[in-house]
């Protein structure tokens, strides 16, 4: 895979063959085991089995040639467990957004950056890494394979330090039945756009650009523009696990033989759709004399046997064996979980759990979670420290608890708590809900101080008005 010291050695020199290095760089990084795997992360999120989408179903005939089964039936049944769990672990932790000491830091990071976070962390597990770019006053995320909906980002690390230097963000299409190659390469210094169309040479779309523009207006128009950079490349690699390798891998094989033994009971049940038919005397009856039988019992319901020549006709059903698969099924939906370190909510659903019991049940996936975070902290944290922004960020993870027990629990330890720490620990008002709550009852409080004092400093005025007179 192509270094940032490989760059350096064309940087500077003719379009054409900086976008030659660009073609190299992405081929090398499509051929690396990280990148397959990312971007079968990518499509299992997605909502693609690949592995059950591309499987094809063969006959065997008697002399041992491999033919495709085009006739029996072929359900790929898919089941989303990867996106539902990736999905999961991203709102227990992200779903009430980050929290800031400061109120200003939110606004400086942009109206959207609860999204893109969330964003960055979806695609980071998925892949294995994503990266945030941040764009002035507001974060942008690259994904690390390319997929139909979103371009794919090359990194370049340097050999010496293993630092992400540069980067090049990629997209392919189809134009005129050409391959059309648009490509952004991203240094400290500034970005600049390429392309790159069939066999042709590689020309450069956009000269490079800084990464902060300042345009001085006045009546007359623009007078002046001048153009900053950050002094470092302004995009951060996001890893959630130290393995940096998607969370897919794993329990990709555990996912896959839980549909294909649910596929295969769908198949078995369609084929042989529960019943088929015995025919008693009936040898002089070729393989086409039994598919017109079979289909006239499909059309018109009924037969007409000569029963003095001793024919008969004797429907038979067969029971699926369904229990063995259902236990397998089970096992692996079990395993699935576990070995994702996943809450399901199934264990829940059975009765009413105390405090306890709810935290035993997400003891796993709150370690995995607490690990999970650490990495999202230090990502905004050098988003904060580009920002030049003094601050530290904080969650509020979602989770099932017994709001009853909860609130009981926490007004009999009133006496001992401030009324702001008891709103904030409410468990059924959200971070934000508990803010204004606060915020209401301080204002009712200084209303009603207000209220009280002001009669009495007007008895007092007009007592010594009296006192003067």
């Amino acid at each position: 895979m192509k270094s940032y010291e490989d760059f350096e050695k064309v940087a500077g020199k003719a379009p054409s063959e900086v976008v030659e290095f660009i073609d190299e760089a992405i081929k090398q990084f499509k051929s690396t085991r990280d990148f397959q795997n990312a971007l079968v992360g990518a499509q299992y999120y997605d909502k693609h089995n690949t592995t059950i989408e591309r499987y094809q179903k063969f006959l065997y005939t008697v002399t041992g040639n491999k033919i495709p089964d085009r006739i029996s039936a072929d359900y790929r049944l898919k089941t989303l467990f990867f996106r539902r769990l990736v999905i999961q672990q991203v709102q227990y932790v992200l779903g009430n957004g980050a929290n800031f000491q400061s109120d200003n830091t939110k606004a400086a990071l942009g109206k959207d950056f609860d999204f893109q976070l969330q964003k960055a962390a979806k695609r980071a597990m998925a892949e294995g890494v994503s990266f945030g770019f941040w764009n002035l006053d507001h974060l942008e995320v690259f994904g690390y394979a390319d997929t139909p909906n979103e371009p794919g980002f090359c990194p370049l690390y340097s050999d010496e330090t293993a630092e992400l230097k540069a980067g090049i963000r990629y997209w392919f299409k189809k134009v005129n039945n050409k391959d059309v190659l648009r490509a952004t390469l991203y240094e400290a210094d500034g970005y600049t756009d390429y392309r790159k169309v069939g066999l042709e040479d590689g020309e450069e779309v956009t000269p490079k650009r800084a990464y902060i523009i300042r345009e001085k207006r006045t009546n007359v128009g623009v007078e002046d523009i001048s153009e900053e950079n950050y002094g470092a490349l302004p995009i951060f690699p996001l890893y959630i696990n130290d393995s940096h390798e998607s969370e897919l891998v794993g329990i990709r094989e555990s996912i896959d033989c839980y549909d294909f033994i649910k596929s295969g009971m769908a198949n078995e049940i369609d084929d042989t759709s529960g019943i088929y038919w015995l025919l008693k005397n009936t040898g002089g009856m070729d393989d086409r004399d039994l598919a017109q039988f079979v289909q006239r019992m499909k059309q018109v319901k009924a037969s007409v046997v000569d029963g003095d020549a001793g024919v008969d006709i004797e429907a038979k059903t067969i029971d699926i064996p369904v229990e063995a698969r259902r236990a397998m099924l089970e096992l692996l939906r079990a395993d699935i979980y576990e070995d994702f370190q996943a809450l399901d909510v199934k264990s829940l659903s059975a009765a009413q759990k105390t405090t306890q019991e709810i935290q035993a049940a997400y003891q796993a996936q709150d370690n995995k979670c607490a690990d999970f975070e650490y990495y999202i902290i230090e990502f905004i944290q050098k988003i904060l420290n580009l920002a030049g922004i003094d601050d530290v960020p904080s969650f509020v993870w979602n989770r099932v608890v017994n709001e009853a027990e909860q609130t009981s629990t926490l007004l009999m330890a009133a006496n001992y708590l401030t009324d702001d720490v008891i709103i904030k620990h409410l468990p059924f008002l959200t971070p934000e809900e508990a803010e204004q709550v606060i915020a209401e009852r301080g204002e009712q409080d200084y209303s009603q101080f207000h209220s009280e004092e002001e009669p009495r400093e007007d008895v007092e005025i007009e007592s010594q008005e009296q006192i003067e007179e």
